[in-house]
């Protein structure tokens, strides 16, 4: 799902270069330091996402929190 916000685009784009990133990670982090970085990274679009297809403002402003 895409989104017509700048700030999820701009999340959007940090995911991907993160993921990028990651794959140069040792393969001894791999379900640890990497898989914990990717979680965090992709939830933060994901939040975005979530926030701006509430009904309330106050429902919105929670996922930015």
């Amino acid at each position: 799902m895409e989104s017509n916000l700048e700030v999820w685009k701009i999340a959007h784009q940090l995911t991907l270069v993160v993921y990028k990133v990651t794959q140069n990670f040792p393969k001894t982090e791999q379900y640890g330091l990497t898989s914990q970085v990717r979680r965090s990274v992709s939830s933060v679009p994901t939040n975005i996402i979530e926030g701006q297809a509430r009904q309330y403002k106050k429902e919105f402003i929670q996922f930015y929190i």
